[in-house]
């Protein structure tokens, strides 16, 4: 199954949104991600796998394909760490994708499952409030920084949030 997660990509002080787009499927199992991401959106194969595991979930022994369209657009960082386990987790059938479709998700993973604060929650916020998004789905750390931003919904919560 195949599922969206929206996200956000940083440029210098401007904020981009990136579709996270996760397929489950059959065959040997491997981990990619494709969509000109950066050494650390790379290493969220790991961060994401040992976060899922230690937080209760199995983790999919499937081929898991990550795709950050628009390809053309570089991705960097780890803030893309909750959105792809999130993609994970709806292409896997444990959460619903409604449960988050009107949210755009930003956050690293840790490897015990806890959510770490991301750089540029002003931006992602704005972009947030300028997509029409209902919320925004990030670290706590990131909250105050976040709620500056005025005509946006409240953060949400989603199951494998410690």
């Amino acid at each position: 199954m195949i599922s969206k997660v929206l996200s956000s990509a940083l440029f210098g002080l401007e904020a981009h949104l990136v579709e996270v787009e996760v397929d489950l499927a059959q065959g040997l199992p491997n981990f990619s991600i494709v969509g000109l991401p950066d050494p650390a959106v790379k290493e969220s194969r790991d961060r994401v796998r040992a976060a899922l595991k230690n937080t209760g979930f199995d983790f999919p022994v499937k081929k898991i394909t990550v795709n950050l369209a628009p390809a053309a657009l570089r991705k960097e960082g780890s803030s893309f760490d909750l959105p792809i386990a999130a993609g994970i987790l709806i292409s896997d059938g444990i959460i619903r994708s409604s449960a988050i479709s009107d949210y755009l998700l930003v956050g690293e993973v840790s490897l015990d499952g806890r959510i770490k604060p991301v750089r540029g929650a002003l931006s992602i916020a704005m972009l947030a409030r300028e997509s029409k998004f209902r919320g925004l789905i990030l670290p706590a750390e990131n909250a105050a920084e976040a709620s500056v931003v005025k005509g946006l919904g409240s953060t949400a919560s989603i199951p494998f949030l410690k």
